[in-house]
């Protein structure tokens, strides 16, 4: 393709809204335009490596007996009433009407239309098991769209579901897929992308997976012991604490604490470390709007993931006013009156000689005695693991806090949506069972961006040949010279005739702008053709990423191109 006919524009100027690098590199180099909060259309460039990375995961799911499908985008709603979802799932899912009052929904998943899909056809064992996937337009009501691709509204997913008769068949085909999934980034440019332990949210289910690109930019947070190397999503890693009892127990004693409201100040007033403090951390449930004090060790923080999987509902922080009955700043679990729901975290289970809020204005407790106050009490784990805090796995005090973009997850969903929509089968011996489910997602332009903010420098992408937009980017500098350009054409004829995608840059720019161009498309190899060049009898090769910069006689040039397009290839598994 000639340069000067591809649509979009590209600049230096960095956006300045932009604070992840492949978001400003792809609205520089034209491949995306803003259109909406979240929405964004694509240029050539990116669909064309949209369409490799989409080549990509068909392969490797048909490697593994997929069978593709497509799944409408506007759903009924009454298929997600069916599963229990239209009124559990929240404000993220885009619900609407057609012109005769029906309710209907964008698809943000596809379990719901999975099953009906099937449910009719695989009532009998023989059927099982087998897998359908799709590669499709998905919408999503993102509450904060952020990073240009890396968390959109609408966006093209692959999504998979794979029906089974038993757990134990669900788990090995789980973990084929799992390793296909490792095929898919690495051979899509992303090797170091790894795999943790993760929360099943609202897809539900036993066991699930998130695939992880590790960079300071990402919006999930990973707890990695420096160990033993267990890796989990922080709102599935469990918060170890160990409370070292003090061998006395002091008395409880209400302390007068004027202006006293927060963790920081109780403490310092007392002069004792926020471990020896127990704090109370209000919310409201939306559904019916009661209040939930959750105790926690003062030096901790809550994790609002786990404590929703806990109450089974959506919660929201709240602003306490003095008609619930409680006292900012002054909340403690000792004589607390009211209709509210109690909970205590584990990392009070043994402490002594606690402070706490007073349940009055202006007063606290000193010396309280989980043992002793509260000998009855129920702990479970509602808290954030932390940098140097004990690891699940190994126990030692080893983790680390990491930063990371989600490009795939794997979920173990059980029988949740079959049973709920009536989906049955019947087993050799005539009885009806429903089937267990697995589902498999990558967002595809979210993987693309990930690609770009892994693998780039200060002037544009660096993209892997495997899903480069194209092979080789060739320059003709100088084209106005008549033997520049005799030569770039023919070569550019040449390369096109042995198969390999070039996009070729001949118009009469300067030198600088035709690299600075080049830079932003990123395409893995760029052959030059210039006067200086052909004086010489020979045009250079250079790749992006700088690690090969080598000359060809003229005659050759061609052929030495192909052999590196190849070699590159090669090193992405071949085309």
């Amino acid at each position: 393709m000639k340069l000067e006919k591809l649509v979009g524009d590209r600049f230096k100027e960095r956006p300045a809204d932009c604070v992840i690098d492949s978001h400003a590199l792809m609205l520089r180099g034209g491949y995306m335009k803003y259109v909406a909060n979240g929405i964004f259309s694509s240029y050539l460039p990116l669909r064309r490596i949209t369409r490799k990375i989409e080549q990509i995961i068909r392969e490797e799911m048909d490697r593994i007996d997929g069978q593709e499908v497509l799944f409408p985008v506007v759903l009924p709603a009454s298929l997600w009433q069916e599963s229990g979802r239209y009124e559990s799932v929240g404000s993220e899912l885009m619900r609407l009407s057609d012109r005769n009052g029906t309710p209907l929904v964008l698809g943000m998943t596809h379990e719901e239309a999975a099953v009906q899909l099937v449910r009719e056809y695989a009532q009998s064992y023989n059927k099982y098991p087998f897998m359908i996937y799709q590669i499709q337009t998905k919408f999503r009501d993102e509450a904060r769209p952020r990073g240009g691709l890396i968390r959109v509204r609408e966006f093209t997913m692959k999504d998979a579901y794979s029906f089974h008769t038993s757990q134990a068949d669900l788990e090995a085909y789980y973990d084929r897929c799992f390793h296909a999934y490792e095929r898919i980034f690495a051979r899509s440019g992303v090797p170091e992308v790894v795999s943790v332990a993760s929360d099943s949210g609202m897809m539900g289910g036993s066991l699930s997976h998130e695939f992880m690109l590790l960079t300071p930019v990402g919006e999930d947070s990973i707890a990695i012991c420096r160990d033993c190397g267990y890796r989990a999503n922080m709102e599935a890693a469990a918060a170890i604490v160990s409370n070292l009892r003090d061998e006395i127990s002091q008395p409880l004693e209400l302390v007068h604490t004027p202006g006293i409201h927060t963790i920081e100040d109780i403490c310092a007033f007392l002069e004792s470390p926020k471990e020896k403090s127990c704090k109370a951390v209000v919310y409201q449930q939306n559904g019916d709007n009661r209040y939930v004090v959750l105790f926690i060790r003062g030096d901790l923080d809550v994790n609002e993931t786990k404590l929703t999987n806990f109450l089974g509902c959506e919660i929201r922080p709240v602003v306490i006013d003095a008609e619930c009955g409680l006292h900012v700043g002054y909340i403690g679990p000792y004589d607390l009156n009211g209709d509210f729901t109690i909970l205590f975290d584990q990392s009070l289970k043994g402490a002594n000689n606690l402070s706490c809020g007073g349940n009055r204005e202006e007063y606290h407790y000193t010396g309280l005695d989980m043992e002793r106050d509260f000998s009855g009490a129920q702990y479970h784990d509602f808290a954030k693991i932390g940098e140097n805090g004990i690891c699940p796995a190994c126990g030692k005090p080893s983790i680390t806090i990491a930063r990371g973009i989600e490009v795939g997850n794997i979920f173990q969903l059980g029988d949740k949506y079959t049973r709920s929509m009536q989906m049955l089968y019947l087993d050799q011996n005539g009885e009806t069972h429903p089937p267990v489910m697995g589902c498999y997602g990558i967002g595809v332009g979210r993987l693309a961006a990930s690609v770009c903010e892994a693998h780039h420098d200060a002037y544009g992408p660096i993209w892997p040949i495997s899903i480069a937009p194209w092979q080789v980017h060739l320059c003709a500098v100088r084209a106005d010279d008549p033997l520049v350009k005799a030569y770039a054409d023919q070569l550019y004829e040449q390369l096109q005739i042995r198969g390999i995608e070039v996009i070729y840059d001949d118009r009469d720019v300067s030198a600088g702008v035709m690299f600075s161009d080049a830079d932003l498309l990123g395409v893995p190899v760029r052959a030059i053709v210039s006067p200086r060049n052909l004086k010489q009898n020979c045009c250079e090769i250079v790749t992006r990423d700088k690690t090969i910069c080598e000359t060809a006689p003229a005659g050759e040039a061609a052929g030495q191109i192909a052999a590196l397009v190849e070699k590159l290839l090669d090193s992405y598994g071949g085309k």
